[in-house]
This record gives structure tokens, C-alpha cells and sequence, in this order.
């Protein structure tokens, strides 16, 4: 098989309920066409996860196929440095591949292995959704007007124009929408005029079942009084989705009800825009031709919150924060209207991609390779658990403990520490400690803590027993 060209897109905060061919409650009134498309016409992979449902560590593993208590990338803040651990990118670039990213990096260093990069700063290494600035590798800082999604598209595009044809081409396009504060495209403001956005079971969620590590802490869209309120933010005149239109006297529910359905509108209005974006790009492909002969992925450095469990954000290792859409389109390989149920990581995207091409990748990857996986082979190299850790511990004003766990195919298997260790910006304060065990078969929305049920303990060991196993696998000693 010749080398394909390869079209990495990757969005923020994109939560897999967000795509409407994973058939979330959502579907019933927000539609993807454009991203289903690449799903229909390939394979939706429906257990991919990150291994730290946060930014820049999901980045900087998606980058080395490392972990980040390994690549150095654990935080928030801290700065990965590509020339001590492998980097996807130059591997990409060493091996004949031209190569580009556009968008959101995050990583607090110079993109290295592109022949050509743009990469948002400001705001923390956000970027804004109007104006934003950015920092090129040819022309050095320059804001561009516009909304940034366009943006980025139009930088995905001339440079596909404009490349060296002789050679196959790796591509990422990594979108900032849509993280908060979301902003979305002017031509969406109506999309949801009197609509009522579905809502999950889980909104009011009585979280008595949980364990004392987790149970009181989180942002919250609904005004409880011992969880900091997403409510309170949308009171304020600078929150992007602005005041609520609603009576301070209403109820608790009321309220919860009304800042749900302001958050909910204003998150699937910008994702339209990175639909509209992913429409665009496969336009391009087809129109040079080449569409059949690109691996296209799409897919989020984690998912995110969108009212399950009465949360907003991300940083926790429930289904929703942890799971991420995950969709790949190569008709020359891979039968359209496939589904994968197999369990998948963001370790395992840098050994995919560069199996994809031909290229070994080096030993220091701790991820595996699925391309077998994605192609459909019966026999293919598979995952039995995926190992996730969260290190932050109540970081950045959302309050989320610290904590480490293991996801099988079935079960969930959760340990909150409720220590900072030595983890940048983690706050230095005690939490309870607690473990919490879920039947994702069973329960998949995760609504009861199983650790002190009945009938667990051999279940509870072994699960323990692959646990710390994946610690020493993965060198994870802390």
C-alpha cells in the first residue's frame, strides 16, 4: 500500500454525545453531518479515551505516545520539551512526509517537525474565538481577523493548496472551539430558537452514592450550594453566554434548568462551526482529488461535560470528560459504516499514525498500534484496560481531586488519593480519600458506586491486581 496522505483534526473540550452519529439524546435535535460522514464512510471507534482528561498533557501524549508522567507533561503547566521524548511530527517529517499544523497547540514550546505551523497564543495558549492572534513560522506574530474556526479552516486549506505535491502529506488542523468560554459563528445564533435541548438523567443528580473523595467536589451548571456554580458565572455580564433571562425568585430547578439549556445551546452552536469546518476540508480533498487516497481522523484531546452528573468541564475520569469521539475515513482500507467497540487511547494515536504510514515507531511510545484494529482484521493487537490518572489536584477554581483508575471493557475502577503530591498548580490541601468501582455494562451513564456492594470483592481485586500492574507497566511509581 502506498503511503497515504494523513489529515489529522483534532477539536477542544468535543464531547463524543456531540456528534450525532454516536446517537447521544443530543441527536435528537443537533445533527453533524459532516463529521458523521467521515464515521459513516469508515469506522467510529465508541471506546476512546484520554489518559488525563486535560489540555496540554492530552497533547503532549498524543504527540510521544507517552504518558505524562514520562513525556514531563502532567499539568497544565508544565512545558514539553520534543527533543527529550519522541515526537510524531519529526518521525512524520524524517520519513518523507511534509507536514503542517494550524490551530491550537498549547504545549508552551516551539512546534517542532513542521515545515509549516501556526499556532494560537494568548489567553494561556488558548487563543480568542474573535481576532486571534497567532504565531507563524514564516511571518512571526500576526493577528488575523475573523472567527477563528474560519480561520484555522483557511489556513488548512491554502496550505494544502500550496504544498509540496511531490510528497505525501501529514496535516494537523487542531481547532481551539469548542473549550469555554464558547463563542460560536454568527450564521448558528438560530439554530436553536425554540428548541429544548434534551436533558440527561443525571442533571440532578443525588450523588450520595459516591465516595467522600469525589462527591462534594466539581463545577457544577446547576446552583448547589456546596459545589461552585456554573449558574453564578452566566450572572455575570462577562461570561461569554452572558446573563440569564430568569427570575432570581425561580426555584432551584428552574435555574439549573434554564443555565442547562444556555450552556447547551451556546457549546452545539460552536461545535456547528467545526462541523461547517470538517465539510470544508473534505470539499478541498475532493475537489484535488485525493480525498480517497487521505486518512482522515477526527477526534478531541478529551470529551467534556455537557450536564451529566450535574457537571460543567472536564477533569474527572467519568465516561463523558474521559471518552472522546474518534472517527477515521480511508476507503482503501477500511469498510465504511464500520463501528469499533474495542478499547482505544490517546497513547496509542502516535503509533496508529505512523503504522498508517510505514514508519516503526520507536520503543519509548508506550502506546500500541491499532491500525489492524481500524482496518477491521479479525486477529488484531488488542486493549484489555486503559490506565488514566488526573493529576491537578482542585486546580483552576473547578475543584477536581487528584485522582488515578483503570477503565476494562467493562468496569470502572476509580481511586481518589486526595494529595497534590508535587503536581504544578495543584492546590495544597487534603481531600478524603475514596474509591468508587462502576458496571459500565450495566450502568453506563455511571449513576452507582459499586465499591461497597455486595457480591465485588473478587471483582474489586482483580481489578486492583490490573491496576497497580498498569502503574509498574506504564512507570507510574507516585
Amino acid at each position: 500500500m502506498d503511503k497515504p496522505n494523513i489529515l489529522f483534526i483534532m477539536s477542544d473540550d468535543h464531547a463524543a454525545n456531540a456528534v450525532s452519529c454516536y446517537g447521544s439524546r443530543l441527536s435528537k435535535v443537533f445533527s453533524t453531518p459532516n463529521l458523521d460522514r467521515i464515521g459513516n464512510e469508515g469506522v467510529r471507534l465508541t471506546n476512546f479515551f484520554s489518559t488525563n482528561a486535560i489540555c496540554t498533557p492530552a497533547r503532549a501524549t498524543i504527540m510521544s505516545g507517552q504518558y505524562g508522567h514520562v513525556n514531563g507533561v502532567r499539568t497544565l503547566n508544565d512545558k514539553w520539551i520534543p527533543e527529550n521524548s519522541p515526537n510524531l511530527a519529526q518521525l512524520m517529517s524524517d520519513s518523507g512526509y511534509t507536514t503542517s499544523m494550524f490551530g491550537k497547540w498549547h504545549l508552551h514550546c516551539e512546534p517542532i517537525g513542521f515545515d509549516e505551523y501556526k499556532y494560537l497564543i494568548g489567553d494561556g495558549g488558548q487563543g480568542t474565538y474573535r481576532d486571534p492572534l497567532f504565531s507563524e513560522k514564516k511571518d512571526g506574530e500576526i493577528v488575523h481577523e475573523g472567527y477563528v474556526t474560519d480561520i484555522i479552516t483557511d489556513m488548512s486549506v491554502d496550505w494544502l493548496r500550496c504544498r509540496d505535491k511531490t510528497k505525501p502529506f501529514f496535516m494537523m488542523c487542531h481547532h481551539k472551539a469548542p473549550h469555554d468560554y464558547f463563542d460560536y459563528p454568527i450564521r448558528h445564533e438560530n439554530m436553536f430558537d425554540d428548541v429544548e435541548i434534551p436533558m440527561p438523567d443525571s442533571l440532578f443528580e443525588d450523588k450520595s452514592h459516591r465516595c467522600e473523595g469525589s462527591r462534594d467536589f466539581g463545577s457544577s451548571v446547576t446552583p448547589r450550594s456546596k459545589i461552585r456554580s456554573l449558574y453564578e458565572d452566566f450572572c455575570k455580564d462577562d461570561y461569554v453566554t452572558g446573563k440569564l433571562e430568569i427570575s432570581e425568585n425561580a426555584t432551584f430547578e428552574e435555574k439549573g434548568i434554564a443555565a442547562y439549556q444556555k450552556y447547551l445551546k451556546d457549546y452545539l452552536r460552536t461545535v456547528a462551526g467545526i462541523d461547517d469546518s470538517v465539510g470544508v476540508l473534505l470539499s478541498e480533498l475532493e475537489r484535488q482529488g485525493i480525498l480517497d487516497d487521505t486518512l482522515v481522523i477526527y477526534t478531541s484531546d478529551q470529551g467534556m461535560f455537557l450536564g451529566e452528573h450535574d457537571y460543567q468541564d472536564k477533569r474527572w475520569s467519568y465516561e463523558e470528560s474521559l471518552r472522546a469521539p474518534f472517527l477515521v475515513r480511508y476507503p482503501r482500507a477500511i469498510k465504511g459504516g464500520s463501528v469499533s467497540n474495542q478499547l482505544m487511547a490517546n497513547i496509542d494515536i502516535a503509533p496508529t499514525i505512523l503504522d498508517f504510514a510505514g514508519i516503526s515507531f520507536p520503543s519509548e511510545m508506550q502506546g500500541i498500534s491499532l491500525k489492524d484494529l481500524i482496518f477491521g482484521e479479525p486477529d488484531s493487537r488488542e486493549r484489555d484496560a486503559i490506565y488514566f490518572r488526573y493529576w491537578m489536584h482542585l486546580a483552576n477554581g473547578h475543584r477536581n481531586p487528584a485522582h488515578y483508575g483503570i477503565r476494562t471493557e467493562k468496569y470502572k475502577l476509580i481511586y481518589y488519593y486526595g494529595l497534590p503530591l508535587d503536581a504544578a498548580g495543584a492546590v495544597q490541601e487534603e481531600t478524603p480519600t475514596g474509591w468508587e468501582l462502576y458496571d459500565i455494562e450495566r450502568d453506563p451513564f455511571e449513576l452507582c458506586n459499586l465499591y461497597e456492594a455486595d457480591g465485588y470483592t473478587d471483582i474489586i481485586s482483580n481489578l486492583k491486581h490490573s491496576l497497580f500492574r498498569a502503574k509498574e507497566e506504564y512507570k507510574d511509581t507516585t
